[in-house]
């Protein structure tokens, strides 16, 4: 897509919650919509068109690409959850699309084919599966970060193994997405976070960071760029300034980030031409105790004021996926509207074009 679409999203005034679990959750046949792709499909378009907002959003489920890589390697079902590589592999094995990825491609066919929603596409980063697929993922991060080389200790070598059959399991994914009609894709990539990597390592040197996180993330944006398909890129985790700097270096057309960040101050690290999108509290938005209504429309108003005087590119909405929680989805939903309706900023020129929900 042109840049311009995205911008000219920020300049209306949307707001877009990533919302389709919520909408999902409403249905009564929810295992069965998840493995089917035209009624999946359906529910994208729901969540678009409940929330007002031009992007079908999948489901941000960072799960498929595991099973894909044991599956691949005839790990049963049930032990895919607890699974966890001890020595180091040499190829990806024989990757097929799961059902569950299938099913997605499928929806974004039909988003593709019969809607005049924009597709988008999602999958975990690299490092995040990577962490996934290894019990301890932080000491050999942190050992590789001292300079020590695969070749002097074990654990670096399971975890640079692992992460070259995370990247081609994500691109082998995204590759079926863009097949499937996604012009954009969300990247996310949560673990890419100061959990991870040693904020005082990384005083020294980002090298065991750019290695780990940023050199996998390169090669997905040049296959993005390849066809011509967007980034949206998403880390909900706690980040360094620098971190921050090198994502903005991918160019995405959005960046995502979670509610630890304030975003009017991430504004002058981040390019013109990127929308920064987020970043309310979602998470907390089960519990009326932890984070009430009146507390979200004042989270949003600030970050509508605050960005308005920045002047970046902004699209206010959650900082991940908004999750159905069982018997809290009245109170899910109030959070919802809250910042849906919440007043524009006073400072800001550009109107609201999306202010209300159905």
């Amino acid at each position: 897509m042109d840049r311009n679409y995205y911008l000219n999203l920020a300049a209306s005034g949307l707001r877009m919650p990533i919302g389709t679990h919520l909408i999902l959750h409403g249905h009564t046949d929810v295992d069965q919509i998840v493995l089917d792709g035209e009624k999946l499909g359906r529910v994208l378009e729901e969540a678009a068109n409940r929330f007002h907002t031009p992007l079908a959003i999948p489901l941000m489920d960072l799960s498929l690409e595991k099973s894909a890589v044991l599956t691949a390697r005839n790990i049963p079902a049930s032990q895919i959850d607890s699974y966890h590589f001890t020595q180091t592999s040499g190829d990806s094995g024989n990757l097929c699309l799961t059902p569950r990825m299938t099913a997605v491609c499928d929806a974004l066919r039909y988003i593709s084919s019969r809607t005049k929603l924009l597709p988008v596409g999602m999958a975990i980063g690299p490092f995040s599966l990577m962490t996934k697929l290894i019990a301890d993922p932080i000491t050999p991060v942190f050992i590789a970060g001292t300079g020590a080389t695969a070749e002097e200790e074990p654990e670096v070598a399971l975890a640079e193994s692992i992460l070259r059959i995370s990247l081609d399991a994500v691109l082998f994914y995204l590759k079926a997405q863009i097949e499937a009609g996604a012009k954009a894709i969300f990247i996310c990539e949560p673990a890419a976070n100061k959990v991870y990597f040693s904020p005082l390592q990384l005083e020294e040197s980002y090298e065991v960071f750019d290695r780990f996180v940023m050199e996998p993330n390169q090669k997905i944006k040049a296959l993005l760029n390849e066809h011509q398909v967007d980034l949206i890129f998403h880390d909900c985790g706690e980040l360094t300034d620098g971190m921050l700097q090198r994502f903005s270096r991918l160019d995405p057309a959005m960046l995502s980030l979670g509610s630890s960040r304030k975003l009017w101050e991430d504004a002058r690290l981040v390019a013109q031409t990127t929308v920064l999108y987020g970043n309310l509290p979602s998470k907390h938005f089960y519990s009326d105790a932890q984070l009430n209504v009146l507390k979200v429309k004042s989270l949003a108003e600030e970050l509508l004021d605050k960005m308005a005087a920045t002047g970046h590119p902004f699209i206010l909405g959650s900082e991940c996926d908004i999750l159905s929680v069982p018997n809290c989805e009245t109170t899910i939903r109030s959070k919802v509207d809250a910042f849906m309706n919440c007043r524009c900023s006073h400072s800001s020129a550009t109107p609201c074009a999306h202010s209300a929900t159905n």
